[in-house]
């Protein structure tokens, strides 16, 4: 479980997703970052009462490095490793459900859909957005119930050999390692299994500033991985980036071409906050007038993250370009002189 300054959510946490003693022989690795609230001393606390809890540091606080050190720390007899999160709760019996699918499956990965759950109103609108098809594009560990062999979900349990074998997770990438990880699980010919019976509960961020930096760097994250592996992005995840570069034009185009350029951010944005109006009506609580404001945080990060990195991987061609340019107009001054 890697943990960074997660007072708030840990002891539940933990108190979900370990199993009854006596039922799985495991241990419990919190992996922490550097924690400066009291995520620490709550865990020492519960460690306390129950050996299997073991806290150890994770200098470099990124998830990537959390799961490469617990993967090569943990006790030798370890055939599975589980990966837990802080913001979320665990059905019943987890761990041994997702060892016993691991098994049935015959696969190297087990992933499990999420379902969104908030607390405060802003979190719920949060919350109705990332539920709903607007906020997830209809991935389908965002459904529950539908289980099958897939190419990406929430990571849940792996196998450990097979996870060491293939290098771990990519440490030179801070985000989206899970998909990384996946890619290269299936080019090796590993099945991953989408357990659509073990919905966990996750507790996503409580603001719009939180949720944009964390959906920025989802974007980020699956640009890197789209590079490293030289693949395409899904419609769903190339829509976000199709729908910013639109109003971005629009409101570039507005000066010179007036009103009517605007008319496809309008449109965006009118059907995302009508869309948010149905999710209230739906769920008969007003909070979820909020949920197109946030579905709309949460495209325009993704996208601005995901272009981010694709103009970074392609600065080095650029700088190069504006050296040879610069050089060949050098050249020309001198043969005119």
């Amino acid at each position: 479980m890697p943990a960074l300054n997660e007072e708030r959510y840990i002891a539940a946490a933990i108190n979900s997703i370990l199993p009854l003693a006596g039922t799985v022989e495991c241990e419990l690795l919190v992996m922490d970052g550097g924690s400066t609230d009291a995520t620490r001393e709550i865990v020492d606390r519960l460690a306390a009462d129950d050996p299997r809890i073991k806290l150890l540091p994770n200098p470099r606080r990124i998830q990537s490095a959390a799961l490469n050190i617990a993967a090569r720390a943990c006790d030798p007899r370890s055939g599975v490793i589980v990966r837990a999160d802080c913001h979320a709760h665990y059905p019943a019996d987890f761990v041994a459900r997702c060892v016993a699918t691991l098994a049935a499956t015959k696969s190297a990965s087990v992933v499990v859909p999420m379902r969104a759950v908030g607390k405060t109103p802003m979190q719920k609108a949060i919350a109705l957005a990332q539920n709903s098809r607007l906020g997830n594009g209809g991935s389908l560990h965002r459904i529950a119930g539908q289980s099958g062999y897939v190419d990406h979900g929430h990571h849940a349990a792996f196998e450990r050999a097979t996870f060491l074998a293939l290098g771990g997770y990519d440490e030179t990438a801070p985000f989206n390692e899970d998909a990384e990880y996946d890619a290269r699980l299936a080019a090796a010919g590993h099945r991953i299994y989408l357990d659509g019976d073990l919905t966990i509960d996750y507790f996503p961020r409580a603001t719009l500033r939180a949720l944009s930096k964390q959906y920025g760097r989802h974007g980020w994250g699956r640009a890197n991985t789209i590079l490293k592996h030289g693949k395409s992005p899904k419609p769903r995840q190339a829509l976000p980036v199709v729908v910013l570069l639109a109003c971005a034009a629009s409101l570039i185009l507005a000066p010179i071409l007036g009103p009517v350029a605007l008319l496809p951010a309008v449109a965006y944005v009118g059907a995302s906050i009508l869309w948010g109006m149905l999710l209230a009506l739906r769920s008969r609580e007003p909070f979820g007038l909020m949920s197109g404001v946030a579905a709309i945080t949460m495209h325009m990060s993704w996208a601005i993250g995901f272009l981010a990195r694709l103009a970074a991987a392609r600065m080095p061609a650029l700088v190069a370009a504006a050296r040879t340019l610069k050089e060949r107009v050098r050249s020309l001054g001198t043969v005119a002189r």
